[in-house]
């Protein structure tokens, strides 16, 4: 080892090879005649003779030595020449054999063309996109798109027979669907541009004109139904079509050309259609009808606006003729049935047929809403279903079904603009329930209480809730009245007295009434015992809402206990004392309102079966010239018999106009209040900003009258509420 520097680098040097290949100058000639011959091989079928990885090898050298423009102009030419032989043979085919013939050609090509690129797939990766040329497959696709799908023979009679072969399909016969399906994937295949415009948008105006003659012709012989039925099958086959051998794309265009024939153009004549259009369908209960409707309409601009505006149309028209034909408003609870029976249906027909669809359910409750208020007496003829439900006709029915009648009235309820009129009536009608002991079930009663809670607050119902408390505290106290008291009472009549707390019932008149000394005698002890335990009350006898239990005996000792009403007990107390009473005597001794006599005198002797006095002259009205004797040979096989008072179910005008006036007068504090709550907020304000909040905030209970609005304001600027500006005198000031 020898010392010193770092050991010396030696350089290397590669020259390049200097021997240079000579090509034979015909050798691209030759191997391109070799590549010529394989080709026309192929498509000769005879494929199997040959050696694919020699002609890969020949094409690949022949791109290697740059003669890949010869090699592609090559194919190119030889592969036209053989397209245009395949167009003469397809041409050559006749009748039904031409769309085999073009799909056997077609399959042919497309194997060839898998070889050739195999054997071209050197060019196709290397001259082809340095070159920026077609790549093979491209290019045969394209070469058959130009000599045969757009050769002169061809075109027309390709889409002629295409068409041809739908319209067969279309008026029933059996076609080659899988013929088909190859013919339009082909187009397809060729790109999206070849199959729309050689074959669908022909296809499109052709079925368009079809149905617009079809159409045309369904609608001058069938009637909606049938109509609906031919719609209905026509765009199920056209979907089913296009599933079989057209593009997936075509399915909305194809669609919407029946969609337009056949029910955009005749949707106005459909739905009026005499005899069986929307209105016949929905009176008939048609759900399928319906819903056929309904599905092929919803596919359409304004079609199904088009079925809720008539629908709209009839619901008002006939509602209205509910609610105001003077037959059908005899029977308050027959005509509140018929809303909910009317209701039920058309909530059916939407569930059913509609698929629940909100807008149309919106479009029910609006026309309801419209219908019920044209009738003022809507609020008490609910309420008097409500009472008669509550009464007896939901006796020994589930609890289920109770709550599904109440719920169908709460349903009416919401629909009412006069609330406040509807708690008017039910509060007198609770009221005669529960004094009269004849209400189904207290838990029926809460539950609808409740509902109204929900539906408006507390305050709507709080004056009801007070009435179910009064009942519980009067059997209390009668408790313990007869608990201190029973000593002193004896034998004589047994009293049930109800304590009503005048705010809670709805205001009675308190008309005289002369009591029999028996009873007023029991009475007086009560008063006297009820004002010791409870100071600073007063209590008044409403005897108009009372009722007895009476012992009486007929004939030869025939007893009965009969159950009357106050005013009848007095009268029949009278008959103790004497065989026969004129009116004018009972009028005197009893000091019975004259109407309520009358009532009173009709029910206990004119009534067959409860007739427990007589009168002469006998007819079915009183007169104040009649006389009334005591029944002695009445007969019942009841030992207790019921006699009611001959009442009328729904107000008389007097008393109609009487809960009218009441009505308003408890409306003008509500108005008068919420005036000045929004004045107190808002501070200035001009009248018509105020009748539009005042509206707002009541509309839950009532609408309030315009006018009525306007009087309240004049009112609280008299009572210095508010007062009008100085400088403009439509804005109103609120005084702290």
């Amino acid at each position: 080892m020898s010392g010193g520097g770092p050991p010396r680098k030696r350089n290397f040097k590669i020259d390049v090879f200097k021997h240079r290949v000579e090509l034979d100058p015909k050798y691209a000639e030759r191997t391109w005649k070799v590549l010529e011959h394989a080709i026309h091989e192929i498509y000769n079928h005879n494929a199997s003779g040959l050696s694919f990885e020699e002609l890969y090898r020949s094409a690949y050298n022949m791109v290697l030595h740059k003669y890949g423009e010869k090699l592609y102009d090559g194919l190119e030419s030889t592969m036209t020449w053989r397209l245009k032989e395949i167009s003469r043979s397809i041409e050559a085919a006749q009748g039904g054999l031409f769309l085999e013939e073009l799909n056997t050609k077609w399959m042919e090509h497309n194997k060839a063309l898998q070889m050739i690129r195999d054997i071209l797939m050197y060019m196709d990766r290397t001259y082809v996109p340095q070159s920026r040329r077609t790549p093979v497959h491209e290019l045969g696709l394209n070469l058959w798109r130009d000599h045969i799908i757009h050769s002169a023979m061809i075109h027309s009679r390709l889409l002629d027979t295409l068409l041809d072969l739908i319209h067969r399909e279309r008026m029933g016969e059996m076609i080659n669907r899988g013929l088909m399906r190859s013919i339009t994937k082909m187009l397809m295949d060729l790109g999206a541009a070849v199959y729309q415009d050689d074959f669908e948008t022909p296809f499109l105006e052709v079925s368009a004109s079809f149905y617009s003659g079809e159409s045309q012709e369904f609608i001058e012989c069938c009637d909606c139904g049938d109509y609906l039925k031919k719609s209905e099958r026509r765009l199920n086959e056209e979907m089913e079509r296009v599933s079989h051998y057209l593009d997936a794309a075509t399915e909305a265009k194809i669609t919407s050309v029946v969609e337009k024939e056949m029910i955009a153009n005749h949707m106005h004549r459909l739905v009026h259609m005499e005899n069986s259009g929307l209105v016949n369908m929905l009176i008939d209960d048609k759900y399928d009808d319906l819903a056929r409707m309904y599905n092929l309409f919803r596919r359409v601009s304004d079609g199904l606006s088009s079925i809720r505006d008539v629908m709209t149309s009839y619901l008002r028209e006939t509602g209205k003729q509910l609610v105001t034909d003077p037959e059908r408003l005899k029977d308050p609870v027959e005509f509140v049935q018929r809303l909910l029976n009317e209701k039920d249906k058309h909530d059916k027909i939407i569930n059913v047929a509609f698929g629940n669809d909100k807008t149309f359910q919106n479009a029910l409750n609006s026309s309801f809403e419209y219908f019920i208020n044209l009738n003022t007496r809507s609020p008490e003829f609910i309420s008097l279903y409500v009472d008669d439900k509550l009464r007896k006709g939901l006796k020994g029915a589930a609890e289920e079904d109770v709550e599904v009648i109440l719920d169908k009235v709460m349903m009416l309820f919401r629909y009412l603009q006069e609330k406040d009129v509807f708690e008017k009536y039910y509060k007198q009608h609770l009221a005669k329930r529960l004094l009269s002991g004849k209400t189904v079930s207290d838990d029926a009663e809460r539950s609808m209480i409740v509902k109204l809670k929900t539906e408006c607050g507390y305050q709507f119902t709080s004056k009801l809730e007070g009435m179910f408390t009064d009942m519980k505290t009067s059997q209390d106290t009668m408790i313990d009245f007869y608990a201190k008291k029973s000593e002193e009472l004896g034998d004589g009549p047994t009293l049930d007295v109800h304590i009503l707390t005048t705010g809670s019932w709805p205001t009675q008149p308190c008309p005289p009434c002369n009591l029999p000394h028996e009873i007023l005698t029991i009475c007086d002890k009560f008063r006297s015992y009820y004002l010791g335990t409870h100071n600073g009350r007063r209590l008044t006898w409403q005897t108009n809402m009372g009722t007895a239990d009476i012992k009486a005996t007929f004939g030869k000792s025939q007893k009965h206990e009969l159950n009357v009403s106050t005013y009848q007990m007095c009268v029949l107390m009278l008959f103790n004392s004497t065989d026969g009473l004129t009116y004018k005597d009972i009028e005197q001794y009893t000091e019975i309102p004259a109407l309520d006599l009358k009532r009173c005198l009709q029910s206990l002797a004119c009534v067959k079966g409860k007739n427990v006095l007589r009168k002469e002259p006998m007819s079915k009205d009183i007169s104040e010239d009649d006389t009334f004797y005591f029944n002695d040979k009445f007969t019942s096989k009841l030992v207790k018999v019921k006699i009611g008072t001959v009442v009328a179910q729904k107000e008389s005008e007097p008393e109609k106009q009487e809960t009218r006036q009441r009505v308003e007068e408890d409306r003008k504090p509500q108005i008068e209040a919420a005036i000045v709550r929004i004045m107190k907020s808002r501070r200035v304000l001009d009248h018509n900003s105020i009748v539009a909040e005042v509206t707002k905030q009541l509309q839950a209970r009532f609408l309030p009258n315009p006018v009525v609005i306007k009087k309240r304001i004049e009112s609280l600027i008299e009572r210095e509420f508010l007062e009008r500006d100085k400088a403009d005198r439509k804005l109103y000031r609120y005084l702290a």
